[in-house]
């Protein structure tokens, strides 16, 4: 069993797309969020939902399936106590209680891959529910 699982991660790819959404976001701020998925049938990680400029992290939320894995980076603007701008960006492996075992070890193992591509992450966080990887945890990080 532990060898289907070893087969089925390895040469995930990670299709072209996610990286130009995720650069399109980082410096074009263009986007708030995007939400990836792995497929499994073709073995390639892929642009799931793209959040829009006036989306937040509700809609974020709002995005990952409450019974299937997802991984998402997250554009999180916020002022500093000395009244500067600044936004960091947060990767985050959302694995549900109710997903099927098969994806949340598909996703583990495959996490590195997409990690790699996406250059200049600077928080992670692993969340089940999403108390887990909720506003204030997000806030208390950034600063």
């Amino acid at each position: 069993m532990a060898m289907a699982f070893k087969m089925a991660t390895e040469g995930m790819k990670v299709q072209e797309d996610c990286k130009k959404w995720y650069k399109e976001m980082k410096w074009g701020r263009v986007h708030r969020f995007v939400v990836y998925k792995i497929n499994e049938r073709s073995r390639e990680v892929l642009v799931d939902r793209v959040g829009a400029p006036g989306e937040g992290y509700n809609e974020l939320l709002a995005a990952l399936p409450a019974d299937d894995c997802r991984y998402a980076v997250f554009d999180f603007d916020f002022v500093t106590p000395e009244n500067c701008q600044k936004s960091k960006i947060f990767f985050i492996a959302w694995s549900p209680a109710a997903s099927r075992i098969r994806a949340k070890i598909l996703y583990a193992t495959s996490k590195q891959g997409l990690r790699r591509v996406l250059e200049g992450v600077h928080y992670e966080m692993q969340a089940t529910e999403p108390s887990e990887m909720g506003f204030d945890l997000i806030r208390e990080r950034a600063y």
